[in-house]
């Protein structure tokens, strides 16, 4: 009995001294107003101008495939996300391959950005990207291929089936020939 007198006594004198210890909820009022904040000599931070990249278009961007001394020239005639994406990779290395007789097709290192980039009726003469694949295309035979929201339209070359297929199984380079 003793012990539970001791205890209560205990628990209620805690009671107490953190009862004291309890800060009060109204700050103590002031007598002078407050200062207004000091002005720094150093201007303030500005956001950073928008880059080339985001902020031009990259149509009419020229970009080149070479395997040994044959070159096929591409000009870029999309702005698109996809387009913009595979723009960033560059330079890199590809091997082209014949596909099904219509076109040269070449793996891309990783699946591009492609989501906001509109499908394309692909016709001779275009380099794409097909989504599902994630592969480059030149098309040299695209009759009877209509438009597909997973062909996305990059840009146009000018050259012949004959010319294309001296890149089949060689090394090429894809790299930015010239800008806007």
């Amino acid at each position: 009995m003793r012990v539970k007198k001791q205890t209560v006594a205990v628990t209620i004198a805690m009671a107490f001294a953190l009862a004291g210890c309890t800060a009060t909820s109204n700050p103590p009022v002031s007598a002078t107003p407050p200062s207004p904040p000091q002005q720094t000599s150093s201007p303030a931070p500005s956001a950073p101008a928008p880059s080339a990249s985001t902020s031009a278009s990259v149509v009419g961007t020229v970009i080149r495939f070479t395997a040994g001394t044959d070159t096929v020239d591409v000009t870029i005639g999309e702005d698109s996300p996809a387009t913009r994406d595979f723009l960033g990779m560059l330079p890199l290395t590809l091997t082209l391959k014949e596909f099904n007789g219509r076109e040269k097709i070449a793996d891309l290192p990783h699946e591009l950005n492609y989501e906001g980039s509109p499908g394309s009726d692909p016709e001779d003469g275009d380099l794409i990207y097909y989504t599902p694949w994630h592969n480059l295309g030149f098309y040299y035979n695209a009759s009877g291929t209509g438009h597909s929201e997973q062909t996305i339209h990059i840009g146009r070359y000018d050259a012949t089936a004959g010319e294309l297929a001296r890149f089949e199984g060689q090394k090429t380079t894809v790299e930015i020939l010239d800008g806007p």
